[in-house]
C-alpha cells in the first residue's frame, strides 16, 4: 500500500512537470525598414497583421521598436503549437485577400520592409512562463543573443539556471523569457536568445553596472571559466514596446 502511493505520487509529479514544460515553437523576426517606411509599417501591423494573426492562430506576443534605431528595426515575437501548425498559418495568412490589399495600399509609395531575420526557438527548461505586462505598465525591454564558445552552450545555459537569472533578479532586473535557437544546420551550436525588462534605460545600465560588480557573479562566472571563457559574441538591443504589444 505504501509503495503504491509512493508511485501515485511519484506519477502526479511527473505529469505536473510534464503539463508546464512549455514545448510551443516560437519566433523572432526583425525587419529592416527603408528609409521613412518604420511608421507605415507599424501602423500596417496595428490596423491589418496583428487582427488577422489572430484569426490564423499566430499568437503575437512582443512588438518592439529599438530606443536607438538608425536601422529603422522593428522586432516581434510569435508562437505556435508546433512548427507544421506555423507553416499552415503563415500560408493561410499570406493569402487572405484582406491582407493582401493591405500589403498593396501600404506599399502604393515603394517597399517598406528592406530586409528582414528570424530566428526559430525553443523554450529553455529555466525560462519563466509567459505573462503579458500589466495594464498600464511601461517598460524598457532588452533582448540579448549569447553565441558561445564551441561546445560551451551547456555550460552557459547551466550558469544562468543556476546563477545569473537570480543575480539579475537581486540587481533589479526582471527574467522574461530564454530560449536557444534551433538551427537547420545540425553541425551549427544553437545560441542563447533572451529577454530582460527594466523600469528604463537608465535603470537598466545601473542594474547591469551592479550585476558586474556583484560578488556572487564574480564568484559564478569565474567558477564558471575556469578551463576557458563561455561567450565568444554578445548583441543587446534596448526597446519599447508598441501600443499593441502584451509586453511592453
Amino acid at each position: 500500500m505504501k509503495n503504491s502511493l509512493i508511485l501515485s505520487l511519484l506519477l502526479l509529479s511527473q505529469l505536473s512537470y510534464s503539463k508546464s514544460t512549455d514545448d510551443r515553437y516560437y519566433e523572432l523576426r526583425v525587419y529592416y525598414c527603408n528609409p521613412g517606411k518604420l511608421d507605415a509599417l507599424i501602423t500596417r501591423f496595428r490596423d491589418h497583421a496583428v487582427p488577422l494573426f489572430k484569426k490564423y492562430n499566430i499568437e503575437g506576443l512582443g512588438y518592439w521598436v529599438p530606443t536607438k534605431n538608425s536601422d529603422n528595426a522593428f522586432y516581434y515575437l510569435m508562437s505556435y503549437p508546433n512548427k507544421e501548425a506555423r507553416d499552415a498559418s503563415w500560408r493561410d495568412f499570406a493569402a487572405d485577400p484582406l491582407w493582401k490589399e493591405a500589403a498593396r495600399k501600404s506599399e502604393e509609395n515603394g517597399k517598406l520592409i528592406a530586409k528582414a531575420e528570424t530566428y526559430f526557438l525553443k523554450t529553455t527548461d529555466y525560462s519563466p512562463k509567459f505573462k503579458a505586462s500589466k495594464a498600464g505598465e511601461l517598460n524598457t525591454y532588452e533582448l540579448r543573443i549569447y553565441t558561445a564558445k564551441p561546445e560551451k552552450l551547456p555550460n552557459l545555459e547551466s550558469r544562468f539556471r543556476d546563477h545569473t537569472m537570480k543575480i539579475f533578479k537581486n540587481n533589479g532586473m526582471k527574467n522574461i523569457n530564454y530560449f536557444t535557437t534551433i538551427e537547420s544546420d545540425p553541425s551549427v551550436q544553437p545560441k542563447l536568445l533572451y529577454f530582460l525588462s527594466h523600469k528604463n534605460e537608465a535603470a537598466a545600465k545601473l542594474s547591469w553596472e551592479n550585476f558586474r560588480k556583484d560578488p556572487e557573479w564574480i564568484k559564478a562566472s569565474t567558477a564558471s571559466e575556469v578551463n576557458g571563457k563561455l561567450v565568444e559574441k554578445v548583441e543587446a538591443v534596448y526597446m519599447q514596446g508598441t501600443d499593441f504589444s502584451k509586453l511592453k
